[in-house]
């Protein structure tokens, strides 16, 4: 069991990143906050996991995006699910400043939301934690070469979904 220090500490430099993957992921605040709270509930009694862990970001989104799978495996509707967790807006980003950028920040937000839940979780991983393709593949228990063409797919469609802004300022 871990002290009550060193769980405060790993929630504060963690926590953050932690919930933004997941709410990612599932597109849903509620089943993130849950998912969280799973996560560290398991660190609190496994602690020696994490101590033992070479990168402690690294593990904590492997535990989170496990922690994920586990849940979606268990929804009886599993495709229905995804479909509408895609569909919702969640806020991905902070409010913009300019009109311009708060267009922008919408849209991509609704365009991350069109992907299928394994590039858009690559997608996330890469961008916004800046891990490698080894990195993602460990964490997700995938190939690198299957990560970096989640990624290439994703960011495809992400151009393609998002062209009409850029055409709009050339």
């Amino acid at each position: 069991m871990a002290d009550e220090a060193e769980l405060r500490r790993l929630y504060d430099v963690h926590a953050n990143a932690l919930y933004a993957y997941l709410l990612n992921l599932t597109r849903n605040e509620s089943d993130s906050h849950d998912i969280l709270q799973d996560v560290f509930c398991h660190v609190a009694l496994h602690h020696d996991a994490v101590a033992k862990a070479r990168e402690e970001r690294a593990f904590l989104l492997r535990m989170a995006y496990n922690a994920f799978v586990d849940t979606t495996r268990r929804r009886h509707a599993r495709e229905l699910r995804e479909q509408s967790f895609a569909q919702e807006s969640v806020g991905l980003f902070e409010q913009a400043a300019q009109a311009d950028e708060a267009v922008f920040r919408r849209e991509l937000e609704a365009a991350m939301g069109e992907l299928p839940v394994e590039q858009r979780s690559v997608v996330h991983l890469r961008l916004w934690e800046e891990l490698t393709f080894d990195e993602i593949g460990t964490l997700m228990q995938i190939p690198p070469d299957t990560a970096a063409s989640r990624y290439r797919y994703g960011i495809d469609k992400l151009r393609d979904r998002l062209r009409h802004l850029y055409d709009e300022i050339k």
